[in-house]
């Protein structure tokens, strides 16, 4: 009766074993999708436009005037190792972004006001993107302004090229909402998976102990 026993044991903690391997390899995947975000260097040079207002017409313009100066600058910088000589280059090139601007918003007739200026003291608002938190501060940015600037922005950095973050047009209030709504399901959905598998192995255990 006890080698029977301690076989039995032998074998249901084996069955254990399999069970808690099973579970960490099929939890291993969704770790390994989870995409680390680019930190931002303390020095460093961003874009931002404000759009005129959050109308359907001045975002899309928004959008035509940042696909056009994100497309030359990224030209200008792309083979710049120092940031001393990207802060020259832009300063030196401000008036040729003013000319894209100005081009943008005559091929889609628009009679907005525009400014363009560069500086270390521009605003930008808390933005979340993906795990990592940018607090909202005065850094050092080509601030690019059409119509009222009372729309959503749109940012990016540009020097070093970082601009592959498109942090959109969503304040960090509403993203970090969204994804704490996210990630309290993936908790739920992880927890119930666990509360299963542990039913299902108690079960088991007392059917052959039973």
């Amino acid at each position: 009766m006890k080698l029977k026993k301690l076989t039995k044991l032998a074998i249901i903690y084996i069955l254990l074993l399999f069970i808690g391997a099973t579970l960490s390899l099929s939890m291993k995947p969704v770790m390994a999708d989870t995409e680390e975000p680019a930190v931002i260097p303390d020095e460093a040079i961003r874009l931002r436009i404000l759009a005129n207002s959050n109308s359907s017409e001045d975002q899309a313009l928004k959008v035509k005037v940042r696909d056009e100066v994100n497309k030359e600058i990224t030209k200008w910088v792309e083979e710049l190792t120092s940031i001393q000589d990207a802060r020259d280059l832009i300063q030196n090139r401000l008036g040729d972004i003013e000319v894209i601007v100005e081009r943008v918003l005559e091929e889609e007739n628009s009679d907005q006001a525009f400014t363009v200026g560069y500086g270390k003291q521009v605003k930008f608002p808390t933005k979340v993107y993906g795990s990592y938190l940018y607090p909202a501060g005065e850094y050092e940015a080509i601030l690019i302004t059409l119509g009222e600037a009372q729309g959503n922005n749109w940012w990016c950095v540009l020097f070093p090229p970082l601009c592959f973050l498109d942090f959109g047009n969503g304040e960090a209030v509403d993203a970090s909402k969204d994804e704490a709504k996210q990630a309290v399901t993936a908790e739920v959905v992880e927890e119930e998976s666990e509360v299963e598998v542990k039913f299902f192995v108690v079960e088991w255990l007392s059917k052959i102990f039973g």
